[in-house]
């Protein structure tokens, strides 16, 4: 989830090794809009040493950091989203007849897998702001590897809750937060064009590796298909190398070596405070913070089993795996297509959009039991996809807009955090109830129905918001007056003072 727009977030300053501004963002902010103001706060903000802000090369090194954030986007949510190949695959390998429960039980693996990368995004945020975006995502990406492969090694479905829901997800949590943060290291003004290219990337692998993962699961099985996802790991952790940081204007010539070296000896003093509870303070984000995770209770339902209800109502396809390739692709489209759009739309009323994605998302939720024919069901995927897309670009933008810059990356941090509950334990009740049931019909309108609550939570956000803002402008407003006052009484008594003082020498 990158942010889509140009400006990136106020410096943090906790890890020598980082660069000014954690985040890419969106507007300039409001003065008042962030909680971390004040002495207070800013005693909070701990600085190793003082730096002279760098403006980004906007290319160079940057674009290949960009590919590899692309690599790295591409990589973990492409697996991820196409773990409806992965679960079908696992119910055969690992199920029998008479197995009890086993849609249930293999959909912890999925679910739980999606739900711990969220899950660990604020705990990656503050290891990022300590040991700097390279260490984190190139040690995130090893501890991938190793869930990867250990979960080739399996033999029964209760071990993949350990090897891929938990050690794989965490370390694709630790790779993916930092390619959040390095984008607005190297670029500004391109930044929006930079983002739609690395968000993209997830949109590129789902439509790919459904294709691949059938190809190799029919050829060489599902142990070895993990295997060879391996080597998608593999990559992506020589791709956090590139992820070099920007020495501030003063220390440029410094040595090439300790710039590259992925283990440089620095000092650094850890923050006071990891996590900023502050900007819970700020009314419509706590809102935003409620009405979002509340809508995700049914968003990763299709996703991990819409290819097994495929598999049921049309077993005379032969592609089916077709459905997941058209909720890639129109969701990458929708990333660049409302990603736009958001620029033009002012302030806090960008959650609009999301409240339109998500109406939209449960209504195509609820339809997919409604579809006979299979050109249907391609028409609800196209459209959900598209509305996928959109929910996902505007969320760093939304962020900033009611947080500010200065604690965009923690509010996006947390969001994700309370997103990993809903998306974990919605995909395991959905197939609770493919089994108690014998069919998917009850768990897909079931899955529509979050979506259209929690989108109607959100529309409140700009009215919140917005009474908050009048309030803050009146007291500032008195506040104003009040000084512009005290001054003009100070012009009137210097002058009186002057003037008496003249009179005097006079006499």
């Amino acid at each position: 989830m990158v942010p889509s727009q140009e400006e990136p977030a106020a410096v943090r300053g906790t890890s020598k090794e980082q660069p000014p501004g954690p985040a890419p963002v969106g507007e300039t902010p409001l003065s008042d809009a962030g909680p971390s103001e004040g002495s207070e706060a800013a005693a909070e903000k701990v600085e190793v040493e003082p730096r002279e802000p760098r403006e980004p090369p906007e290319g160079g090194w940057g674009w290949l950091v960009m590919l590899a954030a692309m690599w790295c986007n591409g990589s973990v949510f492409g697996i991820q989203n196409a773990c409806g190949v992965l679960f079908v695959s696992m119910l055969k390998t690992f199920g029998s007849k008479d197995g009890d429960k086993m849609v249930f039980k293999t959909a912890w693996v999925s679910s739980l897998s999606m739900g711990m990368i969220f899950f660990c995004c604020p705990i990656a945020s503050v290891f990022t702001d300590i040991f700097g975006c390279r260490k984190t995502a190139v040690m995130g990406a090893a501890v991938g590897f190793v869930g990867l492969m250990s979960s080739s090694f399996v033999s029964s479905i209760e071990p993949l809750y350990l090897t891929y829901g938990i050690i794989f997800a965490c370390g694709c949590s630790f790779a993916y937060q930092p390619s959040l943060v390095i984008l607005g290291h190297y670029f500004k003004k391109r930044l929006g064009l930079v983002n739609g290219i690395v968000t993209a990337g997830s949109s590129v692998f789902t439509i790919l590796l459904p294709l691949l993962l059938r190809v190799l699961i029919g050829s060489v099985g599902l142990s070895n298909t993990l295997r060879v996802l391996c080597i998608f790991m593999f990559v992506l952790f020589l791709a956090g190398f590139t992820y070099r940081p920007l020495a501030s204007s003063a220390k440029d010539k410094e040595s090439e070596s300790s710039r590259f070296s992925l283990f440089s000896r620095r000092k650094f003093s850890p923050p006071k405070k990891f996590f900023n509870f502050g900007i819970f303070k700020v009314t419509a984000y706590a809102v935003w913070a409620v009405g979002i995770p509340l809508a995700l209770f049914g968003y990763f339902v299709p996703y991990v089993h819409l290819l097994k209800h495929v598999n049921e109502r049309f077993q005379d396809e032969k592609h089916k795996e077709v459905v997941l390739m058209c909720i890639g692709i129109t969701s990458g489209v929708g990333r660049l297509l409302f990603g736009r759009i958001a620029d033009y739309v002012p302030g806090v009323k960008k959650v609009y959009l999301q409240v339109l994605s998500f109406f939209f998302i449960g209504l195509m939720s609820m339809m997919i039991p409604l579809c006979s024919v299979f050109g249907a069901l391609i028409a609800v995927c196209l459209v959900m996809g598209l509305f996928d897309g959109c929910f996902i670009s505007i969320m760093a933008p939304i962020a900033f807009e009611l947080v500010g810059a200065q604690d965009v990356s923690q509010a996006i941090g947390f969001l994700l955090g309370f997103m990993s509950i809903p998306m974990t334990v919605g995909p395991p009740i959905a197939g609770l109830l493919r089994d108690k049931l014998d069919s998917y019909d009850v768990a897909f309108y079931l899955a529509g129905i979050p979506p259209l609550i929690g989108g109607t939570v959100l529309c409140f956000i700009p009215w919140i918001h917005s009474k908050k803002q009048r309030e803050i402008s009146k007291t500032t407003g008195g506040e104003k007056m009040e000084k512009m006052l005290d001054n003009q009484n100070s012009l009137l008594s210097n002058s009186s003072g002057i003037f008496k003082k003249e009179s005097d020498s006079i006499i």
